[in-house]
């Protein structure tokens, strides 16, 4: 004769995991992959020169750093807005007064004139010295 076993109240439920953990992970990789594309300060219109990445590393990641634009039709941009030279001129000597240690940083379009790029840099350097840095971008290969 069988007898019915019977289940004590007792007894916890399997709780499986594994979906869960699948949700955290879709979740946390979303997060990651948002925040990795905001890092990156972008100037409207401005296509910045490529590098295969073997210089030096930038040791200045960690400064207080003004990002300015020279986009393809020669136009100086701070934060997408279009700025004349004068006022270049203040923002940097405001900005380096602020912060001594901090970087003005250059990013021009890649079809712009290299004449046109070395001389808003002579100029900029004027003003900032060798606080002044060209930006470039690496190849997505590096």
């Amino acid at each position: 004769m069988r007898f019915k076993q019977q289940r004590s109240h007792t007894d916890m439920p399997d709780v499986n995991l594994v979906p869960m953990m699948d949700v955290l992970m879709t979740v946390l990789t979303f997060f990651i992959i948002v925040s990795m594309t905001l890092t990156g300060q972008r100037l409207l219109n401005v296509n910045l020169p490529q590098t295969d990445g073997t210089g030096a590393e930038a040791d200045k990641a960690n400064r207080a750093s003004l990002t300015i634009g020279l986009n393809s039709d020669g136009q100086l941009l701070f934060e997408d807005r279009v700025i004349t030279s004068n006022e270049l001129a203040e923002m940097m000597v405001s900005f380096l007064t602020e912060y001594p240690d901090g970087v003005v940083l250059l990013k021009a379009d890649r079809d712009l004139n290299y004449s046109q790029v070395a001389e808003l840099l002579r100029t900029m350097r004027n003003i900032g010295g060798s606080r002044v840095s060209l930006a470039i971008e690496r190849e997505a290969g590096s």
